[in-house]
């Protein structure tokens, strides 16, 4: 019998400074299950790596993967990990910074839809992004990745 390997995703949370206050750039899962769905369905911008390969260099990869953005070079600040629901354990890193969002093009996945329909359709990763205020990001965000937020707020005073 051979022991399930823990799943691991690292990802980038991007934040920046308004006249509103510390906003943070999330993105909404994509998909028929997520669709009409806000509370519990943003998530900072993460995917899954194996082991043997950096975590950080996974976020960064994966950030492009998940916008089509190219990742922002900067201070990363380690945001430490937190295990979701689901048993993932998540690593994030705050960077500052404030893209153009206009070349947003998520990657996408594929699964049966409808389900035991046999057919296999394609849907994105992220079906948007979007900067949101530390009090609207708690309110939507994977509940497990509240802690970012929380630390990010320590580490921007």
């Amino acid at each position: 019998m051979t022991a399930r390997t823990t799943r691991r995703s690292a990802g980038l949370l991007l934040f920046r400074h308004t006249d509103e206050g510390l906003q943070v750039l999330l993105g909404h899962m994509g998909g028929p299950l997520w669709a009409k769905k806000e509370a519990g369905a943003w998530t900072v911008p993460k995917g899954e790596y194996e082991p043997g390969e950096p975590a950080r260099e996974a976020a960064r990869r994966e950030f492009q993967e998940e916008l089509g953005l190219v990742p922002p070079d900067g201070e990363a600040v380690p945001l430490g990990e937190v295990t979701q629901k689901n048993g993932k354990i998540v690593t994030a890193w705050a960077v500052r910074a404030d893209p153009d969002l206009s070349g947003f093009t998520p990657g996408t996945f594929a699964m049966e839809w409808p389900p035991r329909s046999g057919r296999v359709q394609e849907f994105p990763e992220l079906d948007r992004v979007a900067w949101l205020g530390l009090e609207r990001a708690r309110e939507v965000i994977i509940a497990a990745q509240t802690a970012f937020l929380d630390r990010l707020a320590e580490h921007s005073g």
